[in-house]
């Protein structure tokens, strides 16, 4: 397995840099196989949104199909896969940031029965709370 950083994820959904782009491209669709996969961390998937909506001004709509794509590519394995996309679609339907839809995901996967915040955006995904 092979580790992939935010910027591989990003040139290849981008495409926005000839030289980097090509290389990421090349990594993904040739060198990385079944056997041998890529692997996108939890913080690589969270900065990869973020980058695409910050940076890059990416719509929201857009941003979750590329999350949907990365999961479903088959060379390439996401560290918590279902929180990844329970967040995904979070985000999607508008209920808060990516990060704090995998922040809820995660404290559950790890049995909290529920997230304290002081944020109020966050309290519209389910699992979080006022203090």
């Amino acid at each position: 397995m092979i580790g992939l950083d935010t910027n591989v994820v990003v040139r290849y959904l981008t495409q926005d840099d000839p030289i980097q782009s090509k290389k990421a491209t090349e990594i993904i669709e040739r060198r990385l196989t079944t056997e041998n996969p890529g692997f996108v961390s939890i913080v690589a998937m969270v900065e990869t949104v973020w980058v695409l909506n910050r940076a890059y001004g990416v719509p929201k709509h857009e941003i979750a199909a590329a999350v949907e794509r990365i999961l479903q590519t088959e060379v390439l394995v996401v560290e918590n896969e279902q929180e990844v996309f329970t967040a995904m679609v979070a985000f999607k339907e508008g209920r808060g940031s990516f990060s704090d839809a995998i922040i809820a995901a995660l404290d559950a996967k790890a049995g909290c029965s529920f997230t304290l915040t002081f944020d109020q955006k966050a309290l519209r995904i389910s699992g979080f709370k006022l203090p």
